[in-house]
């Protein structure tokens, strides 16, 4: 009878070590998904504001050199600012399959990776 006490004594003391263990191996597996799905988010945002402020002093030349063709330089401001009022409205309509969807896949393909 002692020994058999002595047995489920040890059973229990391993089960909650094993409970423990698994405890810390998922939580060390959601902080390393954590890590890995907000470092690739950062290092996107970082190029994706690269390539704004890119694109920002491309169309402040577009929009001078438009003016300076037309003859007024705030026409040529106009006229870029016309331009992406048209992509603002077609990517208010159609922004959920080009841009939330792919995104969210992005994220959920990170998260499980």
């Amino acid at each position: 009878m002692a020994g058999q006490a002595f047995d489920i004594a040890s059973l229990f003391e391993r089960t909650e070590h094993f409970t423990r263990t698994s405890a810390d191996l998922y939580r060390l597996k959601t902080i390393d998904k954590s890590a890995d799905v907000i470092s690739t988010l950062m290092a996107r945002l970082a190029v994706v504001t690269a390539l704004v402020l890119f694109f920002l002093i491309v169309n402040i030349g577009i929009a001078l050199w438009l003016g300076e063709t037309i003859g007024k330089t705030y026409y040529g401001f106009f006229i870029v600012a016309g331009f992406y009022a048209v992509i603002a409205l077609v990517l208010h309509f159609a922004g959920s399959k080009w841009i939330k969807i792919p995104l969210q896949n992005l994220i959920i393909t990170q998260a499980l990776k």
